[in-house]
């Protein structure tokens, strides 16, 4: 990285401030991020966001599911009349 050559102390100040204020802006970006996260976990969005990934999943497999449930039900229900 190249030294930066100040003909005055006023540039430097400037300097100073720039870097002042970008570190303040850094700083809040920070906090808002923590306090953003802070309130995103939560037990009702870590909830929401496991049944909602199961959701999809069962939605996408709800056939193979029905196909491996039915033959059961048919066996219980033909048990069941027979007194078993």
């Amino acid at each position: 990285m190249e030294k930066k050559k100040y003909s005055s102390y006023a540039e430097i100040d400037r300097d100073l401030e720039i870097l002042k204020l970008e570190k303040d802006i850094n700083y809040q970006k920070l906090v808002l991020s923590f306090q953003k996260t802070k309130e995103s976990i939560t037990p009702q969005n870590i909830v929401n966001g496991f049944v909602s990934s199961y959701t999809g999943y069962v939605k996408n497999s709800f056939p193979e599911i029905l196909q491996s449930i039915i033959p059961f039900v048919i066996n219980w229900f033909i048990n069941k009349k027979r007194g078993s």
